[in-house]
């Protein structure tokens, strides 16, 4: 079988410490994607005839001690969840912050990272430890106000996505360096038991998204690359990416064709990958699948 190869290209002038969570917003034809280190949320205008990514926004998080900012998700209405340190806050269309929910305790080493939209609107995070502990971070989803466990056995909790039909949900655990797999009942919200869907073994796995024909395009950290998988994990392309801390791929643009990439500057010279931290973009031949809104609690 031949192995597709693509190279992506730079896209944004902004740059990012650890730029993460790319999410195409279909009804305001924009880009959101999250600088975790900063504690901010970027907008941006996606050309999909060029792939280049103007910025027009950013809203950061915290006070003077700062904060971080795993994720971010937005309703149809244009609200946001924005997923900090340790909480869930939401975002109104002016620009009002609330809390919606704890997912951490106060002052726990860890921080919430990656998140995504379930295809019935609920909002999946999870958090990663930022000291030597292994095996007690968590995944969770937020069900109104209700934070609900998943997963409290991982380590560095990372890329989220759902099958076509929405009946399974892939998620990966960076630091063993496995994508799991789960059935996934979207009208509930019930999930079967995980299993191992593969690993990987030359890179670290970090975010991901899945294409219209269910193939999962998953970040290499570390390695350069984003690499499309069958769920049986057989490789079918690389996209190679001018930075070599490549953190997630999201398909975004009027026809969901165009694949954006985040990628972190930290602990790269730049004089060496002058692309770190930037967004990189790729046309990759196949679609992928709409990203649903998000469905805020009643109030």
């Amino acid at each position: 079988m031949t192995i597709r190869r693509f190279t992506a290209a730079q896209a944004s002038a902004e740059v990012c410490s650890l730029g993460e969570g790319p999410v195409w917003d279909p009804g305001r034809q924009r880009l959101l994607w999250v600088d975790i280190d900063a504690g901010a949320v970027h907008e941006g205008r996606l050309d999909p005839a060029t792939g280049a990514v103007a910025a027009t926004a950013v809203h950061t998080f915290g006070g003077a001690a700062g904060t971080t900012v795993g994720a971010v998700a937005v309703s149809a209405g244009g609200e946001l969840v924005v997923a900090e340190r340790e909480v869930l806050t939401r975002v109104d269309t002016a620009g009002r912050r609330t809390e919606i929910a704890r997912v951490l305790p106060r002052g726990v080493p860890s921080r919430l990272n990656d998140g995504a939209v379930d295809p019935a609107g609920r909002f999946l995070i999870g958090s990663m430890a930022l000291d030597d502990r292994e095996g007690q971070d968590v995944l969770v989803r937020l069900d109104g106000t209700t934070c609900v466990r998943l997963d409290d056995d991982l380590t560095l909790s990372n890329g989220l996505a759902w099958s076509p039909a929405g009946d399974r949900l892939y998620n990966i655990d960076s630091t063993p360096h496995v994508v799991w797999e789960r059935d996934y009942d979207a009208a509930t919200g019930r999930t079967g038991p995980r299993r191992e869907l593969f690993t990987l073994t030359e890179g670290m796995p970090d975010g991901m998204c899945v294409d219209a024909e269910g193939n999962l395009w998953i970040a290499v950290f570390g390695g350069g690359r984003v690499e499309c998988r069958d769920p049986g994990g057989r490789l079918l392309a690389t996209v190679e990416v001018g930075a070599p801390n490549v953190t997630c791929p999201a398909f975004a643009g009027p026809d969901l064709d165009v694949l954006v990439i985040t990628t972190s500057a930290g602990g790269v010279d730049p004089a060496e990958h002058p692309g770190a931290g930037r967004l990189f973009t790729a046309e990759v031949g196949v679609r992928g699948l709409a990203t649903p809104y998000w469905v805020p609690p009643r109030t």
